[in-house]
């Protein structure tokens, strides 16, 4: 066995993995971001739909005293 070539190997597995570990990070928040902008997209398009539906509620406020 030759100690030389074996650290070597463990050296470039070890950068691959780190790679693949970035990668995926990377993937990750990708994905977050997309699904904050789609609650946020589905929240304003449920506003618009309530708002569509029944527009006269929700303008006005009758308080007597």
């Amino acid at each position: 066995m030759d100690i030389a070539a074996i650290s070597m190997n463990l050296s470039q597995m070890k950068v691959a993995q780190q790679a693949s570990i970035s990668v995926m990070k990377m993937a990750m928040d990708t994905v977050e971001v997309q699904a904050v902008d789609l609650t946020q997209m589905l929240e304003v398009n449920t506003k618009m739909m309530e708002q569509s539906i029944t527009p006269h509620l929700g303008k006005t406020i009758d308080i007597r005293l």
